[in-house]
C-alpha cells in the first residue's frame, strides 16, 4: 500500500489515542440559542505571515472571539482543495488546507476553543467534490461504465454524436451544468454534471459509497470534537435519474435537482450518526426552499437542528417588510419545534453596510453589479440598528466575521484580482463575491492593518479608510460598533432562552408621526423598539433605555435606529411604563 492511500486508511480510523471531550454535554440545549461566529479562515488573520489566513491566525485570536461573547465558531471549509471556488471544491475532507495549517493544528484549535467556551462547527459540502479528489480521478481514468463513475453522474450526450448536453439545466453559477470530457484516445466522451462549477462534479447520492463515505466523515469530525456542521446546498443533493427538463414533472418535490423528498432520509441517517455522540452535535442546514412548510420538514426531530433562514436576510429595510418575514419565521418553526436561525450576512452575501445604504436594500444573487451606487453612513445607521434587531429575535444569531466591526463591502478591487466564480461566469456582469472576503483590519493606520506583518501584501488589499475600523481602534471607542455588539451579545444573555416574542404594537402610540415604520417587541423584560424611518420617534415614558444603536436625540429614538428598553411585563401590555 502507498503512502499516500495508509495516511488516507490511517485519518480514516475513528482516534483510540486522544479523546476529545463531548462539547456539548454540560447544554444539551445549547443550539437552541447559541450566537455564532462564521470564520472565513482566509481572511480572517494571518498566522505565519504569508498573505493568507490560517489556523493559527484563528488560535492567536480566539481571546477577542471569548470578549465579543460568542458561543460557537463556524468555520468554513478549510479542507485540501484548488480554491476553484473558495474551498467548496473539496479534495479530502480528513485534511487541512496546507494554506491554512494542518490537521494537529485544527485539532489544537477545536479544544483550545472549548476550553473557552466556545464550540467548532465545521463546513461539508455534500453535494460535490473538487475534480482532483481521487474519486473524480479515477472516474475519468476507468471510462465509461465502471463502478467508479457510478458515483458521480456521467452521462451520455445526445443528437448523433452526443454533442448535445443531457439537460438544459442551468448552474446556480449561471451558465451550463454539463462538461464533456475526453476519451484516452482523444475522442469526445460522456457528459458529467455540475450543479456549479466544472470543477465541482456532484455526486450521485442514489449510490451506497456516497453514503457510507459522508457518514465515515462526520464521525471523523466528531471524534476530533467537533459539536456541529453546516451542511452547504442541502437541498440539492438528490437528482432525478430520469433527468428531465426543470417544469417537465409538476408537483412539490418534482424539481430534478432541488427539494426532492428523498433527501429526507439522507438527513435522518446523518441525525442518527449525531446522535450516537455524547453531547449534543448539531446538524445546520444551508436550505434554500422558499416553501415555508416544505423548507421546515428538514427540521423535523429526526432531521437538521436547524437551518439557515435566508428570508430576513434578503428582506427590504422597512419595518413591515421586517414583522412579516419574523412573523412567518417563527409561525413556520413552532410546529416542529426548532428554534429560528437570524443572520444578516455571510460570505457569500453583500454586507450590510452597503446593502443597507442602497436604494434598493433587499439582497438577490441575479441582481448584484457594479457600479451600484450606495450611502455609506446611511447603510452604516442601518446595520447597527439591524444588529439589535435580530440580537434580540429568538434562536439562534449567526455573526459573519467584520459585521461586528461594520464594515462595508469593498466594491473597488481590481479586476484581476477577483477570484470568485460567479465573476467570471457571469461573463463579469456580476461583481462576485470577493468584496465581502476581504481580510480583517486588526491594528495600526495602514494596510495590512494587523492581518499580516508589516510588508506583507494580503490575498485581496484592504481599503486605506479601514484605519478607523481596526479592532484596535474601535476598542478606545465606547460608541463603535464592536462595542455596540459586545454590549448587545452580554445583555442577549440576560434575555430567558425560551422567552416568547410578543408584539408591542403601541410603543409609539398610534397617529404619531412615523409610528408606521416603527417595529416593537418584548421578550421578558428587554423591549426592542426599531425605527426604520426618518425622522426621529418618542419612546415610551419612563422606559429604561439600555442600549441604542445611535444616540437618542433630545430623548426620542432617531431614525434609521433601535433601542433596547427595560420595561415591566404590565408596562408593555398597555403601552405605558
Amino acid at each position: 500500500m502507498d503512502s499516500d492511500v495508509l495516511q488516507t486508511e490511517e485519518r480514516r480510523a475513528p482516534r483510540a489515542a486522544v479523546s476529545a471531550p463531548a462539547p456539548s454535554s454540560d447544554d444539551p440545549q445549547w443550539w437552541r440559542s447559541a450566537v455564532i461566529y462564521q470564520v472565513y479562515v482566509r481572511s480572517f488573520a494571518d498566522g505565519n505571515g504569508d498573505g493568507t489566513g490560517d489556523l493559527a491566525g484563528v488560535r492567536a485570536h480566539l481571546g477577542y472571539l471569548k470578549d465579543l461573547g460568542v458561543d460557537a465558531l463556524w468555520f468554513n471549509p478549510w479542507y485540501p482543495s484548488p480554491l476553484a471556488d473558495g474551498g467548496y471544491d473539496v479534495e479530502d475532507y480528513r485534511g487541512i488546507h496546507p494554506q491554512f495549517g494542518t490537521l494537529a493544528e485544527a485539532e489544537a484549535l477545536i479544544q483550545e476553543a472549548l476550553t473557552l467556551g466556545i464550540r467548532t462547527i465545521i463546513d461539508v459540502v455534500p453535494n460535490h467534490i473538487s475534480d482532483q479528489h481521487p474519486w473524480f480521478q479515477a472516474a475519468l481514468a476507468a471510462g465509461p461504465g465502471s463502478p467508479e463513475r457510478e458515483r458521480f453522474w456521467f452521462h451520455p450526450g445526445k443528437g448523433d454524436n452526443g454533442d448535445e448536453m443531457p439537460t438544459r439545466w442551468v448552474s446556480n453559477f449561471q451558465g451550463d451544468t454539463w462538461t464533456r470530457t475526453t476519451n484516452p484516445d482523444g475522442t469526445p466522451g460522456e457528459w458529467y454534471l455540475h450543479l456549479f462549477t466544472p470543477e465541482q462534479p456532484d455526486l450521485n447520492w442514489n449510490h451506497p459509497d456516497v453514503r457510507r463515505e459522508h457518514e465515515d466523515i462526520l464521525r471523523f469530525w466528531f471524534d476530533r470534537g467537533v459539536a456541529g456542521v453546516r451542511i452547504d446546498s442541502a437541498a440539492l443533493l438528490i437528482k432525478d435519474p430520469d433527468l428531465p427538463e426543470v417544469g417537465q414533472k409538476q408537483g412539490p418535490g418534482t424539481h430534478p435537482t432541488e427539494d426532492r423528498d428523498e433527501l429526507h432520509d439522507v438527513y435522518r441517517s446523518w441525525r442518527a450518526v449525531a446522535d450516537s455522540y455524547p453531547g449534543t452535535r448539531v446538524l445546520v442546514g444551508e436550505v434554500w426552499v422558499p416553501d415555508i412548510v416544505r423548507f421546515t420538514n428538514y427540521l423535523r426531530p429526526d432531521e437538521m437542528h436547524t437551518a439557515f433562514n435566508f428570508d430576513f436576510l434578503a428582506r427590504p429595510w422597512g419595518a413591515a417588510s421586517f414583522r412579516q418575514s419574523i412573523t412567518a419565521t417563527l409561525d413556520a418553526h413552532a410546529p416542529v419545534g426548532a428554534p429560528s436561525t437570524w443572520v444578516l450576512s455571510n460570505h457569500d452575501v453583500t454586507r450590510p453596510v452597503t446593502r443597507y445604504g442602497r436604494e434598493d436594500t433587499a439582497f438577490a444573487f441575479l441582481k448584484k453589479r457594479f457600479g451600484v451606487p450606495t450611502d455609506p453612513q446611511l447603510g452604516l445607521h442601518r446595520a447597527r440598528a439591524a444588529a439589535l434587531l435580530v440580537a434580540a429575535l429568538p434562536g439562534s444569531l449567526y455573526i459573519y466575521q467584520g459585521d461586528e466591526l461594520g464594515l462595508p463591502e469593498v466594491e473597488d478591487l481590481p479586476i484581476d484580482l477577483l477570484q470568485d466564480p460567479m465573476h467570471y461566469r457571469s461573463g463579469g456582469i456580476d461583481p462576485g463575491r470577493d468584496g465581502c472576503r476581504v481580510p480583517l483590519p486588526w491594528s495600526g493606520d495602514r494596510a495590512p492593518f494587523g492581518f499580516s506583518p508589516d510588508g506583507v501584501e494580503p490575498w485581496l488589499p484592504q481599503p486605506e479608510a479601514w484605519r478607523d475600523l481596526t479592532v484596535e481602534a474601535q476598542q478606545a471607542d465606547p460608541a463603535s460598533t464592536m462595542n455596540l455588539y459586545r454590549d448587545a451579545l452580554r445583555l442577549r444573555r440576560q434575555v430567558p432562552a425560551d422567552a416568547p416574542l410578543e408584539w408591542w404594537d403601541d410603543a409609539v402610540a398610534v397617529g404619531t408621526p412615523g409610528a408606521d415604520e416603527v417595529l416593537a417587541f418584548r421578550r421578558g423584560d428587554l423591549a426592542c423598539v426599531v425605527n426604520t424611518g426618518e425622522s426621529p420617534v418618542p419612546l415610551p415614558d419612563g422606559a429604561e433605555v439600555v442600549l441604542v444603536s445611535s444616540p437618542l436625540e433630545s430623548g426620542r429614538l432617531a431614525g434609521n435606529s433601535a433601542a433596547w428598553l427595560r420595561v415591566w411585563a404590565e408596562a408593555a401590555a398597555t403601552g405605558t411604563t
